[in-house]
C-alpha cells in the first residue's frame, strides 16, 4: 500500500516561516505597488486556451497561479508532495486510491472546493478528453464520500498520484461557475480556480497580455511578504527582454541564448539559474529496414557520435544525458552512459563490411527546421559521422513534414536517423517508454520503429509497479535502458538545460522541470 501525508508540505513552510522570521504580515492590495508586482517576460502569447480542462500549451506559466491540482510533483526530492489533497493512499494491487482533501478550501468566486466538486471537475476533463486528458485513461470512476474523501477505481494498476500531480489537464476547478456554457465561460478570460491569484486585466494580442491579482481567499494565506500582482508580458526578442530585465522592468526571462546569459551573470541586481529539464533529444535509429537494421551499424553510429562534443558546443544551454530518463524522475541512472568510441565504431563498421575498402554507408537524417539547437547538433554528428566514413545526408523539414514520413507506411521513404525532443506530460518516465520504444502496428512516435517482446513486457508491468512497488520499477527502468542501449535504439544527445535570467530582487524561486517555464509565484519572497 502506497501512503503520503502533507509531512514534506509542513516542512516547506516550517523553512519559509524561518526564513521570513522578524517580517510582519502585509494584506493584499486590490492595486498592487510597484514592488508588488512581479513580471514575467514570455517570448510567445502566452494565452491560447482557458478552459482548464483542454489547456495545454504555452497558457502553463499562469494556469498554474490560477488553479492547483490534488498533488504537486518535486523534482529535487523526486517525491509527490500534498496540494489540494493533505494525504492518499493506493490498495495493495494499485487499483484503488484515496485522497483526503484538505477542509476549508475554496475556489476563487466562494464555492467550496469539496470532494463532489473535484470530482465533477476530472469528470468533465476526462469527458471533453482534450488536451492531456488521456492521462486520466486508468480511472474507470471517481466517488465523492462525505466532504473531503475523493476514491478512484482504475480499469488497471497505474500511479494516480503521479498522474494527479500533471501540469495539464490535472488542474481542479468549479464546474458550477456559470449557469451557461462553461467552456464558453472560461474562453471570455474567466477563472474558477483554487489557486492564490486570479484575473485582474487581459488583453488579448496586447504586448502586456494578462495580469493577475492576489485571491484575497487563497487557502494557503498571504501572511508574510508575497507578489500580488503577476503580469505576463509578450517580448519576443531576447535582448530585449535583457534591456527591460535590467531596467527593472521585467522580473524573470525564462530563456536566453547561452552568450546573452552569460554575459548578464555579473550583472548587478541580475541572478541566474541552470537546471537541466526533463527535456531530451533523441537520434531514432531505424531499427525496421535499411542499413539501420543491422544493430552492428547502430552501435557504431552511436559510438561515433561526440556526446561531451555536442554539450561543449551548446555552450550550457544543453547537460549530457545518461540514459534515456532524465535526472529527477523514477527510472534515472548513471549505470546506463553513452560513450564517444570511434576506434570501436570503425571495428564495427569493419564486420558489417563497410570498413576501408568495403561497402559506402549514407544515411538519411530528418530533424525540425528553424532550430538552431537542432541545427547544431546535426552539423555535428555529420562530422562525427564522417570520421568514420559515414556519409549523412541531413534534411531540415517542417515538423509535419518530418512527422509525416516517418510515419510513412512506405519503409523506403522513412529517415533512417530521426531527430527530436521529448518530455513527458507529467513527472512519470513511462512517457519515454510506452510511446518510443513500445512495438505497435501503427507507427506514432515510436519512430525507430522497435519490435522487442522482451521491451514490450516490461513496459506493460512498469506502471503497475510504479502504483505498487517503486523500488522495483526503478529496476525496471534500469534494464529496459539497458536493453535499448544495448540496442543502439535511440542516441540521448543531451538533455536541455534551463538557463534563468531574474532580478535579485526576490527569494524562493525553485525551478521545477516537472512544471515547464511555470513560476510558482506566491511561493517567492520579495526582497527588496
Amino acid at each position: 500500500m502506497r501512503t503520503a501525508t502533507r509531512t514534506g508540505i509542513i516542512a516547506v513552510l516550517v523553512a519559509a516561516s524561518v526564513a521570513l522570521a522578524g517580517c510582519s504580515g502585509t494584506p493584499p492590495k486590490d492595486t498592487a505597488a510597484s514592488d508588488e508586482t512581479f513580471t514575467y517576460a514570455n517570448n510567445l502569447v502566452v494565452m491560447t486556451s482557458w478552459d482548464p480542462a483542454s489547456s495545454y500549451s504555452n497558457e502553463i506559466i499562469a494556469m498554474n497561479n490560477i488553479y492547483e491540482q490534488l498533488t504537486r510533483y518535486d523534482s529535487t526530492t523526486g517525491e509527490v508532495e500534498p496540494l489540494l489533497a493533505d494525504s492518499w493512499e493506493s490498495s495493495p494491487d494499485g487499483l484503488t486510491w484515496t485522497f483526503k482533501l484538505h477542509p476549508g478550501v475554496t475556489f476563487s468566486n466562494g464555492n467550496p472546493m469539496n470532494a463532489e466538486a473535484a470530482k465533477a471537475a476530472l469528470e468533465r476533463t476526462i469527458e471533453l478528453g482534450a488536451g492531456a486528458a488521456f492521462q486520466w485513461d486508468p480511472v474507470k470512476s471517481i466517488q465523492a464520500q462525505g466532504e473531503s474523501t475523493l476514491v478512484f477505481k482504475l480499469k488497471y494498476a497505474a500511479p494516480l498520484d503521479l498522474i494527479a500531480s500533471s501540469a495539464y489537464a490535472a488542474y481542479i476547478y468549479d464546474t458550477t461557475a456559470t449557469s451557461g456554457d462553461l467552456a464558453a465561460w472560461f474562453e471570455e478570460g474567466n477563472t474558477a480556480g483554487t489557486g492564490p491569484y486570479v484575473v485582474s486585466d487581459y488583453k488579448k494580442g496586447q504586448e502586456k497580455e494578462l495580469t493577475l491579482k492576489a485571491n484575497k481567499s487563497y487557502w494557503g494565506g498571504w501572511e508574510g511578504f508575497h507578489y500580488t500582482s503577476v503580469v505576463y508580458r509578450v517580448v519576443p526578442q531576447e535582448t530585449t527582454a535583457a534591456q527591460l530585465l535590467q531596467g527593472g522592468q521585467v522580473t524573470f526571462v525564462p530563456r536566453m541564448s547561452p552568450t546573452l546569459f552569460d554575459s548578464l551573470k555579473s550583472k548587478e541586481g541580475i541572478a541566474t539559474s541552470e537546471t537541466p529539464s526533463f527535456q531530451n533529444i533523441l537520434a531514432m535509429l531505424n531499427t525496421a529496414s535499411g542499413p539501420l537494421a543491422d544493430p552492428r551499424l547502430r552501435q557504431a553510429v552511436a559510438k561515433a557520435i561526440d556526446y561531451d562534443g555536442i554539450v561543449t558546443a551548446l555552450k550550457g544551454s544543453l547537460v549530457k544525458a545518461q540514459g534515456v530518463v532524465p535526472e529527477g524522475l523514477l527510472g534515472y541512472t548513471t549505470e546506463v552512459s553513452q560513450t564517444t568510441d570511434t576506434a570501436a565504431a570503425q571495428s564495427l563498421l569493419d564486420e558489417a563490411g563497410y570498413g576501408a575498402g568495403g561497402k559506402k554507408l549514407s544515411l538519411t537524417l530528418t530533424y525540425a527546421a528553424g532550430t538552431p539547437e537542432l541545427e547544431t547538433i546535426v552539423t555535428l554528428m555529420k562530422s562525427n559521422l564522417a570520421e568514420v566514413g559515414i556519409t549523412l545526408d541531413a534534411k531540415a523539414l517542417e515538423w509535419e513534414t518530418q512527422w509525416a514520413l516517418g510515419k510513412s507506411e512506405d519503409p523506403s521513404k522513412r529517415q533512417d536517423i530521426f531527430v527530436f525532443y521529448w518530455y513527458p506530460d507529467y513527472a512519470d518516465p513511462i512517457s519515454w517508454f510506452v510511446n518510443l520504444y513500445r512495438s505497435s502496428d501503427e507507427v506514432y512516435f515510436n519512430l525507430s520503429y522497435y519490435d522487442n517482446p522482451e521491451v514490450d513486457d516490461l513496459i506493460d508491468g512498469v506502471p503497475a509497479l510504479t502504483a505498487t512497488d517503486r523500488e522495483a520499477a526503478q529496476q525496471q527502468y534500469v534494464d529496459l535502458q539497458r536493453i535499448i542501449s544495448d540496442d543502439a535504439v535511440s542516441p540521448v544527445l543531451g538533455v536541455t538545460n534551463f538557463q534563468r535570467v531574474f532580478a535579485s530582487s526576490f527569494d524562493g524561486y525553485v525551478d521545477n522541470p516537472s512544471y515547464n517555464n511555470v513560476v510558482f509565484v506566491h511561493d517567492l519572497t520579495p526582497t527588496s
